[in-house]
């Protein structure tokens, strides 16, 4: 017989964001309890940014809470609320997965960079020697600055609307990588081999372009992180050039494995 989910002793996982409506991992989530048969469920909960310090002690007083994904806007802030870190987490001051911590309070981990290279390799794109140009340098960004320049990467060059963020993270992950040229600079991907998009523009129909389309040529990669819709506008015209592609999706799929061994619950089988 199979086993009754959403019981009163099921264990609860969250998954926090602002706005929460896209968010697809409580739907990858649930999915994977119902096939395993466990009595977990994971809740899409959101709020406005200035209410997130009562949203947390909600959360931290709700003992049947076992653990919670993170996801934009709260981050940077939920990882200075956690007791403990894995590295990947202190080296990007970010976090998009916590669980209780043994001693109290939570223990927050990162695992955007680890899904973001292993669906890169995954897809047959090759990062080592490359020159990459990456917008974005937030939460997302970083860790993934970080994973591509110790994937190899030769060059990177970060914009962000926020100049002096993108020059904080470019002198951080060059200090942590001296081999890999990492700098800012403007959105032209002239003599880039790929460009990432780690913006959260192209999620909502009639946002521009993050990067003129015009300067895309065929041999270059273009992948972008936001996960809905899957092709987004900078992909669709990436496609129409000749470019190859790697959509949100699978950057997500990779995580799914590794966050299920930081929450205990094995991986996706």
């Amino acid at each position: 017989m199979q086993a009754v989910r959403g019981s009163g002793k099921a264990e609860i996982f969250a998954m926090i964001a602002h706005p929460v409506d896209h968010a697809k991992s409580p739907g990858i989530f649930n999915e994977l309890f119902e096939r395993r048969g466990l009595d977990s469920l994971m809740v899409p909960l959101t709020c406005r940014p200035e209410a997130f310090a009562t949203l947390w002690d909600g959360l931290t007083a709700a003992t049947n809470v076992r653990g919670a994904i993170i996801s934009v806007p709260f981050k940077t802030v939920a990882f200075e609320l956690c007791a403990s870190a894995h590295e990947r987490a202190r080296r990007v001051r970010s976090t998009n997965c916590i669980r209780r911590a043994e001693g109290g309070g939570w223990h927050a981990d990162n695992f955007d960079g680890v899904g973001f290279i292993d669906a890169l390799t995954a897809g047959g794109h090759a990062l080592a020697g490359r020159a990459i140009l990456q917008l974005g340098a937030g939460g997302a960004g970083t860790a993934l600055a970080y994973g591509l320049a110790e994937a190899g990467a030769r060059h990177i060059r970060l914009f962000d609307v926020d100049a002096s963020r993108a020059g904080r993270l470019a002198a951080l992950v060059m200090a942590a990588f001296p081999a890999c040229r990492v700098e800012t600079g403007s959105a032209d991907p002239t003599d880039m081999d790929m460009v990432i998009n780690a913006t959260p523009v192209g999620m909502h129909a009639g946002d521009p372009l993050p990067v003129d389309a015009g300067l895309l040529r065929p041999e270059m990669t273009v992948v972008d992180i936001i996960m809905e819709p899957a092709e987004t506008a900078l992909l669709r015209e990436a496609r129409r050039i000749g470019c190859r592609v790697q959509e949100g999706r699978p950057m997500m799929d990779f995580q799914v494995g590794a966050m299920c061994r930081f929450f205990g619950i094995g991986e996706e089988g």
